[in-house]
């Protein structure tokens, strides 16, 4: 009797849990990011042209955009872009089913035939941010503990007028540091 042969196993991104293991893409997988990236590139050089985005582009670009949670862990992202994710996951319930909202790409990559993860259905994206809620303080203590501790009061006392200050100019904090280090600290 005649075995079926093995199915060849292309390396595919797995969802486990919260965190997107990035494998090797498959082929197909890198062509829509090329794709992507050349029509990005295509818009920015002639503000006339038509880009034309494919579905697989469409569910790629909501998979890439989920995997910036995995970047809240990694004590080295800096502060303003885990912000901008925590902003982006934690939005108004109103906007979240807005095109890309946190909401609109666990249901894309989760049920799309496209994805390039397994397929896993709707995932509900409350329990998804209970989760990420759960790590939160450790990622950003470790975060912050990077930088001086009047960074450190500052995020703890005043988060907003931080929070201000980094979407005005995300290298404000490095602006500072260099200054200090220069002028040395005025209330030292």
């Amino acid at each position: 009797m005649l075995q079926p042969a093995p199915l060849p196993h292309a390396a595919r991104p797995v969802f486990a849990g919260l965190q997107f293991h990035a494998l090797p893409v498959a082929s197909q997988f890198e062509g829509a990011a090329l794709s992507a990236r050349n029509a990005v590139e295509a818009a920015f050089d002639d503000e006339e042209a038509v880009v034309e985005w494919s579905e697989d582009d469409i569910v790629f670009l909501h998979w890439r955009l989920l995997q910036e949670v995995r970047h809240l862990a990694d004590p080295a992202t800096p502060l303003e872009e885990k912000l901008d994710t925590l902003r982006w996951v934690f939005t108004e319930r109103e906007k979240d089913a807005a095109p890309f909202s946190f909401v609109s790409c666990l249901r894309v990559v989760g049920c799309s035939p496209l994805s390039p993860i397994t397929y896993c259905g709707l995932v509900d994206a409350e329990e998804v941010r209970d989760r990420i809620r759960l790590g939160l303080k450790t990622w950003l203590a470790a975060t912050l503990g990077r930088y001086p501790e009047w960074v450190r009061h500052a995020v703890a006392g005043n988060p907003a007028w931080v929070e201000e200050r980094l979407a005005r100019n995300p290298q404000w904090i490095n602006e500072q540091l260099k200054q200090m280090s220069q002028e040395g600290d005025l209330f030292a």
